[in-house]
């Protein structure tokens, strides 16, 4: 195991991000109590907008809040909604038709070349870009035809917490103001809260288990695989552990086969159709003896159940990342690591 930065042991309490991940549920406050006009008119904008196709362009955790924007988008608007390789514009130097579509670029920065790179080839060919951002004066913001603040405030921590729950509020804010949901406006406002709930459940009952482990699969599906992303990356970045996210349709095309007593699976669902497949999965792997934690769903076949929270179905992943937030810092300092100064990593990635 590595040794904490700093001299000393980190306790995990004290780390800036078990008190960033903590304070989540500030920043929804703020972007419901601040932004509700800003997010109404936007909504009403991408109506009159009727986008042809929705294009995400975003990196790292800001890209898992992407595939929950794609889900979400999807199966609520029902437009297409694909993720933009920044490469293509910054690399390759492709110019796209990109006319009637909607640029959704998000970034807790906005400051990455490619990124930006990608926002001036999009409003080149015809986009309409809208950028969710954490800095107001970045210049992602100042390119942008529309901006939602993410109100996250300074985070510290290397490991990207608040911002990311933030970012996944503001989007749903955004599709509930789009195609007029007044069920999830009415469950958004109950979300700061929830999220305040979601942040004292006890997940400790996976640290034994994942405190020696030397892989780990991360499944969800639907709304739920960008939760899954998440997770699986900040147990990269801050704990040392290999884990992997996989849709639980994707999982057993091959990886299926690779877990064992040492290759535990965590299986995240929310309280959607995609349920059901969810909890047979964790019904199978639990009868082979995997080493199995179900959050979201029933636990059978000596699977170990994660406390969750009943709530509307978008809303889902929020609190399951929040509660697996609390649990990471927590395995991070266990296995030897500092969660706020993960090896080799800076707080911003400037990519090309």
């Amino acid at each position: 195991m590595a040794s904490a930065g700093g001299g000393g042991m980190a306790v995990a309490d004290r780390t800036r991000m078990f008190l960033e991940a903590q304070s989540a549920s500030d920043a929804v406050r703020a972007q419901l109590r601040d932004d509700a006009k800003n997010i109404a008119a936007l909504g009403a904008a991408i109506r009159a907008l009727a986008p042809r196709a929705v294009v995400t362009c975003a990196r790292g955790s800001s890209d898992h809040a992407a595939t929950y924007a794609k889900y979400l988008i999807e199966t609520r608007a029902r437009v297409l909604t694909a993720s933009a390789a920044p490469s293509v514009s910054s690399v390759y130097g492709i110019d796209q038709d990109l006319r009637g579509c909607l640029f959704i670029a998000i970034s807790q920065s906005g400051r990455s070349p490619d990124l930006l790179a990608s926002v001036a080839a999009a409003k080149a060919s015809g986009a309409t870009v809208l950028a969710l951002c954490n800095s107001a004066d970045a210049p992602l913001a100042a390119s942008a035809d529309h901006v939602i603040s993410l109100r996250a405030g300074a985070e510290l921590s290397v490991a990207a917490t608040k911002s990311y729950l933030a970012t996944l509020a503001a989007l749903a804010h955004l599709v509930a103001a789009w195609t007029n949901d007044d069920a999830l406006q009415s469950a958004l406002a109950e979300l700061p809260a929830l999220m305040d709930r979601a942040w004292q459940l006890d997940w400790s009952r996976a640290l034994p288990l994942l405190q020696t482990a030397e892989h780990l699969y991360v499944v969800g599906r639907g709304l739920g695989l960008g939760a899954a992303q998440e997770i699986a990356l900040k147990c990269k970045e801050t704990c040392g552990l290999h884990a992997e996210a996989f849709s639980s349709a994707e999982v057993r095309h091959g990886p299926f086969t690779l877990l064992g007593p040492r290759f535990p699976a965590l299986l995240l669902a929310q309280s959607d159709a995609t349920r059901a497949g969810v909890e047979a999965l964790a019904a199978e792997l639990g009868a082979r003896g995997i080493p199995v934690f179900v959050a979201g769903a029933t636990a059978t076949n000596g699977a170990y159940p994660l406390p969750a929270i009943e709530c509307a179905a978008e809303l889902g992943p929020i609190l399951l990342v929040q509660s697996a937030y609390r649990m990471i810092a927590t395995l991070s300092v266990r296995r030897g690591f500092d969660p706020d100064r993960p090896a080799s990593l800076s707080k911003i990635t400037e990519t090309v």
